[in-house]
C-alpha cells in the first residue's frame, strides 16, 4: 500500500472548498497505554478532527512542554516501541479512512532505519511525516524515501525563520508547513498571538501548500481566531491534559471528543 499524502492534501483542499480551516489534532502513541491512545486518535476524529499526528514519544522532547512530556513518560514507561506507533496509525486510519501522520523527532527514525520507517509507514496507511528537528538540507535521504512510498514531508517553520529560509523550507515540504505560532516549547496559552498571522503571511508568499498552525490553541475562541488566517489549526497540548486530568480512561475519551466537537466548530469560521 502506498502512503496517503493524496488523501492529506484532499481533506485539507476539501476544508479550504468549505470555507474553513482544518482540525488537527496531536496525541502521543501509547498513551495512556497503546490501546487506550489508539481509543483516544479514534475518539478526536468522532469528535471533529480533520487529522491526526500521532507523536513518537522520545526520551528528550525539546520542543514539547511538560504536558507533552508527562504523556510521552508515561508511554516510554509502558514500554512503547515504533511498532506501536505503526499499530496506531493503521488502526485509526483504518477505522475511520482519515489522514493520519507521525510527529517525530529524527533520531528515532535514523535508528530504526529511513528505508525500513518510511515503507512501513505507508504500508499502515500514514500519509507522512511532521520532523520538527530535521533541517531541510540534510533532509535528502528521508525525502526520497518519503516520495517514493508516497508520503508527505511536514518541516516547521517559525518566527525566528527569515524570508529566504521560509522559502527553502517550502520548496522541501509537501502537505502543509507546520507554523509555530511563538518561539518556545509547546502548551496551551492565553493567547495565540499576532505573530503566528504575520508568520503564516510570509509563509503563504513563498508557497501553494497549506499553513497549519500549532503551538498554544485549547479552546474554541482560540481556534476561531487562528482559523480566520491559516488552513489549520492544531492543537495537541489541551487534549493530552485532558486525558492526563481525567479520573478514568471512559472519561479522558469523553473529554477528548467534546474538546474536538468543540474545536471543529471553532475553526468553521463563518458560524
Amino acid at each position: 500500500m502506498s502512503g496517503n499524502l493524496t488523501l492529506l492534501d484532499d481533506t485539507l483542499a476539501r476544508a479550504k472548498a468549505e470555507d474553513r480551516a482544518a482540525l488537527i489534532a496531536y496525541l502521543p502513541a501509547g498513551f495512556p497505554t497503546v490501546d487506550g491512545g489508539i481509543e483516544a486518535v479514534k475518539a478526536v476524529f468522532e469528535g471533529g478532527a480533520d487529522i491526526v499526528e500521532v507523536g513518537l514519544p522520545h526520551s528528550d522532547p525539546v520542543l514539547d512542554g511538560p504536558v507533552i512530556q508527562t504523556a510521552d513518560d508515561i508511554a516510554l514507561k509502558g514500554g512503547v516501541r515504533i511498532a506501536d506507533v505503526l499499530r496506531t496509525v493503521r488502526e485509526a486510519h483504518a477505522a475511520t479512512g482519515k489522514p493520519v501522520l507521525v510527529m517525530t523527532y529524527w533520531n528515532p527514525v535514523d535508528r530504526y532505519g529511513v528505508e525500513r520507517f518510511t515503507a512501513e509507514l505507508a504500508e499502515a496507511g500514514g500519509a507522512g511525516c511532521i520532523l520538527p528537528d530535521l533541517p531541510v538540507q540534510e533532509a535528502g535521504l528521508w525525502r526520497e524515501h518519503a516520495e517514493k512510498h508516497g508520503l508527505g514531508t511536514v518541516f516547521v517553520v517559525a518566527p525566528s525563520s527569515r524570508d529566504e529560509r521560509l522559502a527553502t523550507i517550502t520548496a522541501a515540504g509537501s502537505g502543509f508547513v507546520y507554523a509555530a505560532s511563538l518561539m518556545g516549547v509547546t502548551g496551551t496559552r492565553a493567547s495565540v498571538g499576532a505573530s503566528a498571522e504575520n508568520l503564516v503571511g510570509r509563509t503563504r508568499a513563498t508557497t501553494d501548500l497549506p499553513v497549519c498552525v500549532g503551538l498554544g490553541v485549547s479552546n474554541a475562541a482560540q481556534a476561531k481566531e487562528v482559523a480566520a488566517f491559516a488552513d489549520g489549526v492544531i492543537v495537541g497540548s489541551a487534549f493530552v491534559k485532558l486525558m492526563l486530568d481525567a479520573p478514568d480512561h471512559a472519561a479522558g475519551l469523553t473529554a477528548v471528543r467534546e474538546l474536538a466537537a468543540e474545536l471543529a466548530e471553532g475553526v468553521r469560521r463563518t458560524s
